[in-house]
């Protein structure tokens, strides 16, 4: 019997691969640094690709999901300060929607549940990876659990804990600083979102507003350090003023804001390195700018697509050189395209230059009627290609 597949970190990226390789029969172990539940009250917004419902469908967790889920039906990009907008309606490309919100929680609690059914997994919580180290026959992760130290051995070590551990494998990363903060909150508005949700670009960064519940929102607001940390300090009426006066008049005023938490934003990606028996996957392997909802729906698609790999590797070729250069390079496009797509719409709308937002705002108005155009974009948001 073969060796379990680890896989350290135990979230959605990882826990959907889990489910896939432990469905089809291969064993699987998941270190998870937290407690087990702690993740489930995590009110983080997720914003889901139709593909990525797809995986969620096919792994038959979709059905629990679906209720606690907002659709997006249309996305608006907008410019502060210009006419130019460019609308995406779901309609327009026979999908059931371009997206949904969900919270990582919500997501979490189901493919835990998921895997617990699973008799050819187990989940081991509290448990701290500490050194992972690889060579030409295996790969093994020591750890730490209740006090004690253990040590695995796998033909397949996979990193998805979102890059906590990369440095324990001495992987090297190359990363751009924005120099830019992301606030994370939600927003109740005084008239309903009709499954829409807003991209809003201002000289200051871009403003992502997502329908999430009834008239809620879930607000990813982007900006220079010195802009965005000031808005953590504001008392509630203030920050929705300043914030109504950044987005405008399109949901109405904003009657009241949860819980305000911001981070940095930087996009990195792993050096390239042959690493047998070591691989990375979701944002272990690459992260992104918040801005176009691409880094979670990358993550899952690297799933999918490793666990096509294992499943059709023999055990001679599981964790092999040759069958990591292979998964690579199914890789390399989605995952590059989402790189340069991303850190493309930054640079492009925060450049505010002379002439530039003119521009942007025709480029805005003549992409809204380029319909081909609008199908590979939305091909793009919605399945990787």
């Amino acid at each position: 019997m073969m060796n379990p597949i680890i896989i350290v970190g135990g979230g959605p990226v990882g826990a959907v691969l889990a489910l896939i390789l432990a469905k089809a029969g291969i064993p699987v172990k998941i270190l998870e640094a937290r407690p087990q539940g702690a993740s489930h009250g995590d009110q983080r917004a997720l914003a889901l690709s139709f593909g990525s419902r797809r995986i969620l469908d096919k792994l038959g967790v979709w059905t629990d999901l679906s209720p606690l889920a907002t659709s997006i039906q249309t996305i608006h990009v907008s410019q502060k300060g210009s006419l130019g907008r460019t609308l995406l309606k779901a309609g327009d490309y026979q999908l059931e929607a371009l997206g949904y919100v969900l919270s990582y929680g919500a997501l979490s609690a189901a493919l835990e549940k998921a895997l617990s059914t699973l008799p050819n997994v187990e989940m081991l919580f509290e448990a701290n990876a500490e050194h992972i180290y690889q060579d030409a026959q295996e790969a093994s992760v020591s750890y730490r659990m209740d006090g004690e130290g253990y040590l695995l051995e796998s033909n397949l070590v996979v990193l998805a804990d979102g890059g906590r551990s990369a440095e324990l494998a001495h992987l090297e990363r190359d990363t751009k600083e924005y120099g830019d903060d992301a606030l994370i909150t939600k927003v109740v508005a005084e008239l309903p979102h009709h499954n829409i949700a807003y991209e809003r670009f201002t000289p200051e960064g871009p403003i992502a507003l997502l329908p999430n519940g009834e008239r809620d929102f879930s607000l990813v607001w982007t900006g220079k350090k010195e802009l965005i940390a000031p808005l953590l300090m504001l008392n509630d009426d203030e920050f929705l003023k300043q914030f109504h006066a950044q987005f405008g008049d399109r949901v109405g005023r904003f009657l009241s804001v949860g819980k305000r938490v911001c981070f940095p934003l930087k996009m990195s990606k792993l050096q390239p390195t042959q690493t047998p028996h070591l691989v990375v996957i979701g944002n272990a392997a690459q992260t992104m700018h918040p801005v176009a909802g691409q880094g979670f729906n990358v993550g899952l698609r690297d799933a999918e697509s490793l666990a096509k790999h294992i499943l059709t590797a023999t055990p001679e070729q599981l964790g092999g050189v040759e069958m990591l250069k292979q998964y690579q390079a199914s890789r390399t496009r989605d995952t590059k395209g989402g790189l340069l797509f991303t850190d493309f719409l930054v640079n492009t709308f925060t450049n505010d230059l002379l002439g530039v937002p003119r521009f942007r705002s025709m480029g805005l108005g003549i992409l809204d009627v380029l319909k081909p155009v609008k199908k590979q974009l939305v091909n793009k948001m919605s399945f990787g290609k």
